[in-house]
């Protein structure tokens, strides 16, 4: 028996949820399939699978050594790629997810700017505001907001989640009433709707001060933070933003930073933009590259 194919065609068979699958992921004839998972189940005197005609599930034994035959193959390739790493520089390709807003904020720039520095290395990017997507992706690195405390996986704080208040000068030109914690529930306002966030209050902080405000009835509710900050853009209402978000519009003055001597409670979104990924690629060079690269991208322009 070829343990190493064998131990792959279970993995492929498990995430296949199906012989056939499998076999046509393998480019394998069914048979081999079964002969393969039936070498295993003599080897380890034990039943991998409870077949029946009309469903497929590992067995108990079957789980716990599909998921040792899974991270045997990680550490394998994982040695392999870092080899290759070590002697023709990084190549291959490098998966990244991250929350929808950090594509045209910084990630875009980013990539672009990591792809011209490392031109043998491929990435894949998937952008989603889906936390359980995002968490649950597989992907070699995964740039996120808010708490990370998941089993297997490793958070690294790479930049600020700062938030502020901010609003474009049409809208403070259309409405002169001052924005202030007493003013708050008088004037319009463009809210982002996430599972994570309350719909019912803000924590604003104003020196040793702490105000709890409820929150206003907002002009637009939307799950799409970029459709929120193109209506702020255009003088729709007020909107919360962070600031590696705002920055940009704060500097050429499109918008404009309010209640400057508070701070907003970042709430569940956390302080720190995240860099997650799974312990075994903790030593993986290309994350950890990327990971330095993006570091040093948010320090140059203050989001550190």
């Amino acid at each position: 028996m070829d343990k190493f194919n064998a131990l792959t065609t279970l993995v492929c068979v498990v995430e296949q949820n199906s012989f056939s699958r499998a076999a046509e992921q393998l480019g394998k004839t069914p048979s081999a399939v079964a002969k393969a998972i039936a070498a295993l189940e003599e080897e380890q005197g034990i039943r991998l699978f409870e077949r029946t005609t009309r469903r497929m599930q590992l067995t108990e034994a079957g789980r716990l050594y599909a998921q040792a035959a899974r991270e045997a193959l990680n550490c394998l390739s994982n040695a392999s790629e870092e080899i290759g790493q070590m002697q023709h520089g990084l190549h291959g390709e490098l998966r990244i997810s991250a929350a929808l807003a950090f594509g045209p904020a910084f990630l875009a720039e980013v990539c672009a700017a990591f792809c011209l520095a490392h031109p043998q290395l491929r990435l894949q990017v998937d952008l989603s505001d889906n936390d359980q997507f995002i968490l649950e992706s597989g992907h070699d690195l995964i740039l996120h907001e808010g708490a990370c405390d998941i089993p297997g996986l490793i958070a690294r704080p790479v930049g600020s989640n700062r938030i502020i208040l901010s609003a474009s000068p049409a809208y403070l030109a259309r409405q002169p009433l001052p924005v202030t914690p007493a003013t708050l529930g008088e004037h319009e306002w463009l809210m982002y709707k996430h599972p994570a966030l309350s719909r019912h209050y803000w924590t604003f902080r104003q020196a040793e001060q702490v105000m709890r405000i409820e929150q206003p009835v907002p002009r637009i509710l939307s799950d799409n933070y970029d459709f929120l900050l193109a209506n702020a853009l255009a003088g729709a209402g007020l909107l919360i933003t962070p600031w590696w978000s705002a920055a940009p519009y704060l500097a050429d003055g499109r918008l404009v930073r309010l209640m400057s001597d508070c701070e907003l409670d970042p709430d569940a979104f956390g302080a720190h933009i995240l860099a997650v990924y799974p312990s075994h690629r903790r030593a993986t060079h290309k994350v950890q590259v990327f990971i330095q690269f993006l570091e040093a991208f948010l320090r140059e322009r203050g989001y550190a």
